[in-house]
């Protein structure tokens, strides 16, 4: 435990370092004519666009699931609830993406950030929902939650937990995927894919679905790991075989996804990103806050542009 703190402590970089590269991210998408607000609202900076991510040619179309990444999380499902489990990262990290959620989409409809169910009569998707420690806290903010994820053992958990609460038990779970409600021509005031993308075939095609799922002027929030070298030593050589918060396994490197990739996919599926946000972890507390620091997990709020064709 003291090397991995120790570890964590060494590879957090000064805060200037991971406000230039927050600062940097809406000039490089120049095609992007929105200006992305950061979470410092820092002066943005002009850098050329990197190349995008390379799709992988294997992945199955139209649909963007990835069969390996179904079975591992299936292997698991049981444990949602137990904090100190293998999502355990999760649980710590909530509190922090639920600030983001609120803040970013309180100003999004017009809504009081203080009334505690701000989100009353919008709908709302969580796509990938596994035991639904996301949806319930959206539900007892007061909107119509829809749950979904494509492991049928998930859904079953998170509505034996959701009946626990008659708030939560007006969750509509469903075993199915984001690609078969876009054919059913359903539609949200915002979607919710949250660690979710990294762990798909296909990212441009898994946000093609969610821009599809969101009525225009809508908002979509996805949150995941960048593809740094911090993101490889913290959230898999130091949280799966260090501290072994997650099984082995849990990711790979190779299919995270930059701020910058993220937000090129995100454009050219309708989707203006509008703010960024990174999470920073204090091994001291065990508690994790929103900053402006990128670099390993972050989380990003746009807005659905124009009608998609897909």
């Amino acid at each position: 435990m003291a090397v991995a703190l120790k570890l964590l402590k060494q590879l957090r970089p000064p805060q200037t370092t991971s406000t230039i590269l927050h600062r940097n991210l809406s000039p490089r998408l120049s095609s992007i004519r929105s200006v992305t607000r950061v979470f410092s609202d820092a002066p943005l900076l002009t850098e050329p666009l990197p190349a995008s991510p390379p799709l992988n040619p294997h992945s199955p179309s139209p649909s963007s699931l990835n069969q390996y990444e179904l079975a591992k999380f299936a292997s698991i499902a049981e444990t949602w609830w137990d904090s100190e489990g293998p999502f355990k990262p999760l649980h710590l990290l909530n509190s922090a993406r639920l600030a983001f959620i609120r803040s970013t989409l309180c100003r999004h409809f017009g809504r009081d950030p203080l009334s505690p169910r701000p989100f009353e009569g919008l709908k709302f998707i969580d796509v990938g929902c596994g035991g639904g420690i996301v949806s319930e806290p959206l539900a007892r903010m007061g909107a119509t939650v829809t749950g979904v994820d494509a492991v049928e053992k998930n859904i079953k958990i998170a509505r034996v937990h959701a009946d626990l609460d008659p708030v939560t038990s007006r969750i509509e779970y469903q075993y199915t995927t984001a690609e078969k409600l876009v054919e059913e021509q359903k539609n949200f005031d915002a979607v919710f894919a949250l660690e979710v993308i990294e762990h798909v075939a296909d990212p441009a095609e898994f946000c093609k679905s969610l821009s599809a799922l969101t009525v225009t002027g809508g908002a979509t929030v996805i949150s995941t790991i960048n593809r740094s070298m911090r993101a490889y030593a913290t959230a898999i050589f130091a949280a799966e075989y260090i501290l072994q918060w997650l099984p082995k396994g849990t990711h790979q490197w190779s299919s995270f996804l930059t701020p910058e990739e993220l937000a090129l996919i995100l454009e050219r599926a309708s989707i203006s990103v509008q703010e960024m946000a990174g999470f920073e972890y204090n091994p001291l507390s065990g508690r994790w806050s929103l900053s402006d620091d990128v670099s390993v997990n972050f989380i990003a709020y746009g807005t659905k542009t124009i009608t998609s064709n897909l």
